[in-house]
């Protein structure tokens, strides 16, 4: 069989993240290409750490309601 290509290597949508009344994350888009290289910045508790550990598996988002 022929092995899928792309030029994506990650691509979320709607990535959310809730706890309890407080949104973490609300509704991100992510869309890396192969080979790229991206930081993630931005002012304390802007939700830079729980989306990386929801890309990493390490936290499940929320489902979408």
């Amino acid at each position: 069989p022929k092995a899928l290509t792309s030029d994506v290597a990650l691509s979320v949508r709607n990535l959310t993240k809730r706890f309890g009344l407080v949104t973490a994350v609300d509704s991100a888009d992510l869309e890396i290409k192969t080979g790229s290289f991206y930081g993630f910045v931005g002012p304390n508790g802007a939700g830079k750490t729980t989306t990386l550990a929801m890309l990493t598996g390490l936290l499940r988002p929320t489902p979408a309601s």
